[in-house]
């Protein structure tokens, strides 16, 4: 796809992101894990990052909370790695299933509206690396389900301007997302870890677990 499509399209998920839901369902999350981490600084990495409109967010909202959040980024496409890059998002080009990173090398491993993109063999492989990587969270927030949501999202996009491709991946993105039961089942699978599920405001869902402590304690 032609460049400019794709930086449109992702300019257009971060504003779906910021007025349905998708920014505060990961950021909730975040802010739960720092809670846990009590430190005045910490690590992230955002697999899938997009444009880079999540990590910025995280790091707002931890200095508010004091906490100095160093943020890196993940992305398959050369272009939106390139787009995203900055001195407050180093940003490469990889695979989320083979992430670059050493194992436990950073404090929180995130995605966003990321995981329905994949099969289930692919979300499973690419669940995996995140937990190899994480030192002590993984969080994981994406579509729920619905086709009240598809309705809603193909409706506010005309209003908002999306380009067509942003529409259709719109609507398509939400009938790939997930239940509850789909999304903790996905994570136990890749993991051995069963996450804290919960439902958000904006049909979205977001799974969380910590990797520095085992499963049975």
């Amino acid at each position: 796809m032609d460049g400019e499509i794709v930086r449109r399209s992702l300019r257009d998920v971060a504003l779906s992101n910021a007025l349905f839901g998708g920014a505060r369902a990961v950021t909730a999350e975040v802010v739960c894990a720092l809670r846990a981490i009590d430190a005045r600084s910490a690590t992230l990495l955002d697999v899938g990052t997009g444009v880079g409109d999540i990590p910025a967010r995280l790091r707002r909202e931890a200095a508010r909370r004091g906490v100095a959040l160093a943020t890196m980024g993940v992305e398959g496409s050369e272009t939106l790695a390139r787009a995203a890059r900055s001195p407050e998002l180093p940003t490469v080009r990889a695979d989320g299933r083979r992430l670059p990173f050493a194992s436990r090398s950073v404090d929180i491993v995130t995605c966003s509206q990321l995981l329905h993109h994949f099969d289930e063999a692919q979300g499973v492989a690419l669940l995996g690396e995140m937990h190899r990587v994480a030192r002590r969270w993984v969080i994981v927030s994406d579509i729920r389900r619905s086709w009240l949501a598809a309705a809603g999202i193909w409706l506010a996009s005309f209003p908002l301007g999306f380009h067509p491709v942003s529409r259709h991946d719109g609507v398509v993105s939400v009938l790939r997302g997930f239940t509850r039961r789909e999304l903790r089942d996905a994570a136990r699978a890749a993991t051995g870890h069963t996450p804290l599920v919960r439902n958000r405001l904006g049909f979205r869902t977001t799974a969380a677990w910590r990797t520095d402590v085992p499963e049975d304690a």
